[in-house]
């Protein structure tokens, strides 16, 4: 049997059968399976320490059918935020930071105008906002 790509890479890398799943939009069962083939031993069960802002992005947002990841605890007046390491993280600003491999400029917002998505390909930053608007015309 295969196994893709992006699930044995995960897997690899030490994450969990459900950050897995989640990520990738696979099943728990798919990831179990992989695992199975490629020898790799579960995790201990329990809550596992995040490494890093990322990791706890991933192991949080959970995925729509419509191809959107949401934020459990997002509102509007709150946004979404996250905690790690006493340190308060915008989650929109972590994922653009996933999609973008840099930070992001000024304020990050959903660009597909669905409350509470934070996929990385769904967010934007000032300087895309501005870079809309001038070949669109409108307001940023």
């Amino acid at each position: 049997m295969s196994v893709r790509a992006d699930v044995r890479e995960l897997l690899a890398a030490g994450y969990g059968n459900r950050t897995i799943a989640r990520q990738l939009g696979v099943s728990i069962g798919s990831v179990e399976r992989a695992r199975v083939i490629l020898r790799i031993p579960g995790g201990r069960p329990g809550p596992k320490a995040t490494t890093s802002p990322e990791d706890m992005f991933w192991r949080r947002a959970e995925p729509t059918d419509d191809g959107h990841l949401l934020w459990p605890t997002y509102s509007p007046r709150n946004g979404a935020v996250i905690k790690h390491n006493n340190t308060r993280w915008s989650v929109h600003r972590i994922a653009f930071r996933i999609a973008h491999r840099r930070e992001p400029v000024g304020r990050v917002t959903t660009g597909c105008d669905r409350a509470g998505c934070v996929h990385p390909r769904h967010v934007e930053d000032q300087s895309m906002r501005n870079q809309y608007a001038a070949i669109f015309g409108g307001a940023s």
